[in-house]
């Protein structure tokens, strides 16, 4: 299959272009490159670098490549930043979705496979398996409220065009590739504080639970996606919950980190408990996550090494 990723010099969509490549697939990745990285653009993937707002470079890319699966990874990513500047996370990740379904419609794409987010989107999770694809939607960051508008604007298109989509909504993802420096993943920030000899911060008391996924995983994910899954949602997790503190202990203990981390006061809106209910994707694709966190966090240790 020829497949159109945006994204795919970012952390998630250069490993899912990775996957894709290797799986015998062609792809055509477009990223402006304001978060994603050229050197981790794989040699094999044409590349255009090109902003999803930008409605005649897209189209320009569509009628020259033809693909027939997009795979939307672009976006406005930082949760905070949606708070202090909610119109050009909007423009991102509202208007350059619908630029890029248009594109789609008018090239004639078959399936577009979106992803979302599970825990901006659900909220604090008390069920004790967590977050289901049915639990109630609590979208309170213009982030996670841009990700639950296009992920409505691809079930209208999928009724009025008949363009097929899937839906992924992730955990926590983590993995090769994650910036241990600028905005990301506690499990990057950590890791990058470790390296250098440095305390990193605990906001609150650390007891936080969230769903942490491998990258690697969410790739496998990716790649059930071109031929399973059309028009439904699902969410990828792992159905385990760990704690930041857990999280630091291990990550001390493989790193023979000696300090203790600093505790700050807890920031404000922070979920205390996010997890994923991901018993829809086994049941329904056969996908099951294959990396727990120890093996996952000495993975990312040994590439940060590297």
């Amino acid at each position: 299959m020829k497949i159109i990723l945006t994204g795919g010099a970012g952390f998630i969509g250069s490993n899912i272009a990775d996957t894709y490549i290797d799986a015998g697939h062609k792809v055509v990745i477009v990223d402006n490159l304001s978060s994603g990285n050229r050197k981790n653009i794989n040699s094999k993937a044409k590349f255009y670098k090109a902003d999803i707002t930008d409605r005649k470079a897209l189209e320009k890319i569509f009628k020259k490549e033809k693909p027939e699966i997009v795979n939307h990874h672009a976006a406005q990513i930082d949760v905070r930043k949606s708070v202090t500047d909610p119109i050009y996370n909007a423009k991102v990740n509202e208007i350059g979705t619908l630029e890029l379904l248009n594109c789609c419609v008018k090239f004639k794409v078959k399936k577009i496979i979106f992803a979302s987010t599970g825990g901006a989107l659900y909220g604090e999770v008390s069920a004790k398996k967590g977050a289901g694809e049915n639990h109630p939607l609590d979208p309170i960051s213009p982030y996670a409220i841009t990700k639950r508008s296009a992920e409505l604007y691809l079930s209208a298109y999928a009724y009025n065009y008949g363009l097929k989509y899937t839906i992924l909504r992730y955990g926590n993802v983590y993995g090769p590739r994650q910036d241990p420096y600028g905005e990301a993943g506690v499990i990057a920030l950590f890791i990058g504080k470790l390296k250098n000899n440095q305390q990193p911060f605990i906001y609150g008391n650390g007891k936080q639970l969230r769903d942490y996924v491998f990258v690697k995983d969410i790739c496998r994910a990716n790649l059930i996606a071109l031929k399973k899954g059309h028009n439904k949602t699902y969410n990828v997790g792992t159905g385990q919950a760990t704690s930041v503190n857990t999280l630091f202990t291990e990550l001390k203990n493989i790193m023979g980190f000696q300090k203790e981390a600093v505790y700050k006061p807890p920031r404000q809106g922070e979920l205390f408990r996010s997890l994923l209910n991901p018993s829809k994707i086994k049941r329904e694709l056969g996908f099951s996550i294959k990396t727990d966190i120890k093996s996952g966090l000495q993975k990312t240790v040994e590439y940060f090494r590297k």
